[in-house]
């Protein structure tokens, strides 16, 4: 079994994801901690603290960037820890409704890099969020169906040409069944029935599938964790945990977490690690400190930021799918993904960073590099901060 404080973290690794369905919701269950502890929510359109001193927040749509300040000189670094809320998986279009061989069926489409046949025969929910007319104004919804409605059929095997199964086309082999009849029915009307919203006030919407399987641990000794959304919740959970633990060590940087949407379809969004979110979050930081655009660029050159993300541990059935002289063991300490072509944002600064840091820790370090000939992933930008280093 895990020793105490292990099993604990295990359990609250579990219970966040399982609180957190869609990128909306996990800064949804952030957001709960950090009012717990203390933090302020502002809002982007309007005025900050003029001190600059505090612990504050902003959520923009499923991306949340929070900091904590004391009564520091304007140009005091930043040390960030990056992750992402999002994660692959099934997303409901925007004409949803169709009907075949007497079957209802709700139309889907793959988001990010969702491996389909992951997705065939589960029971999956609905959450995300709604847009919703508020007489002229347009307010948000946030909403989770933690039911079973919603099933993507696994085809027969003696359905299948050679019993190999079957190559799935995302257009055609992702909708899923959740009725009976000729008739298509109107989901988005069924899912603002459920949200308490008048389906004429639906405007908009950002609906996904969750798998309902709860998290658990499991195996002999109950020691690995069995979780949907790893990637890249795992990194959430742990970089909250090390933002909470950082509030009650002095140090000369400001403590900053970044958390992104939209980093499993490139970043590109206006909340995604590439947008001005954690760029403008920083300067306002310093102008509330009584700094201006030099004091904002020299906090920038001597900032550190921490991409994390998952790493894969060599595959004990696909060794060979891995580089041989990298492989990864599982409790292995955290993992440096590094790429020569520049998938991932560490340098030689960054590595020192990282390696220091473990070595502070007591912590072992590993260093992955993928096979030249296997495309490598990649993770949230990480362009601001002078050095920067990717940690799994």
């Amino acid at each position: 079994m895990l020793a105490s404080t292990t099993a604990a973290t295990a359990a609250g690794l579990c219970a966040f994801i399982d609180a957190s369905p869609s990128p909306f919701h996990v800064c949804r269950t952030v957001a709960a901690e950090l009012d717990a502890r203390g933090f302020t929510r502002l809002a982007e359109p309007e005025p900050w603290p003029a001190d600059g001193a505090g612990r504050h927040y902003v959520i923009r749509g499923g991306s949340l960037v929070a900091w904590a300040t004391g009564e520091s000189a304007s140009a005091t670094p930043f040390r960030v820890v990056g992750a992402h809320t999002d994660s692959p998986n099934l997303r409901v279009k925007q004409h949803p409704d169709l009907t075949s061989a007497g079957w209802q069926l709700v139309g889907l489409e793959p988001y990010g890099g969702a491996w389909l046949n992951s997705w065939l025969d589960r029971e999956l929910g609905i959450s995300g969020r709604l847009s919703v007319r508020d007489g002229n104004t347009v307010c948000e919804r946030v909403v989770r169906i933690d039911e079973p409605i919603l099933r993507v059929p696994q085809l027969a095997i003696h359905l299948s040409e050679d019993r190999r199964g079957v190559t799935l086309d995302p257009q055609r082999h992702v909708n899923a069944v959740w009725g009976v009849g000729y008739e298509a029915a109107a989901f988005v009307d069924f899912v603002a029935d459920r949200a308490e919203v008048d389906p004429g006030d639906v405007l908009g919407w950002e609906l996904m599938t969750h798998d309902l399987t709860p998290s658990r641990l499991i195996g002999r000794d109950q020691d690995l964790v069995s979780a949907p959304r790893l990637d890249n919740q795992g990194t959430c959970y742990a970089g909250l945990q090390a933002f909470l633990a950082a509030l009650d060590q002095p140090g000369a940087a400001t403590p900053v977490l970044a958390m992104f949407d939209h980093e499993e379809v490139g970043s590109q969004s206006d909340r995604g690690a590439q947008s001005d979110l954690l760029p403008a979050v920083l300067e306002r930081i310093v102008l509330a400190r009584g700094g201006g655009r030099a004091d904002y660029l020299a906090a920038l050159a001597g900032s550190v930021c921490a991409s994390g993300d998952m790493a894969h541990a060599t595959h004990p059935n696909y060794p060979e799918r891995h580089e041989p002289a990298h492989r990864i063991e599982v409790n292995g300490g955290p993992v440096l993904k590094v790429n020569q072509n520049l998938r991932y944002a560490t340098d030689a600064t960054g590595a020192g960073a990282l390696a220091l840091g473990c070595a502070q820790g007591g912590n072992p370090e590993a260093r992955k590099e993928e096979r030249p000939a296997q495309p490598s992933g990649r993770t949230i930008s990480a362009k601001y901060p002078a050095a920067s280093a990717i940690a799994s």
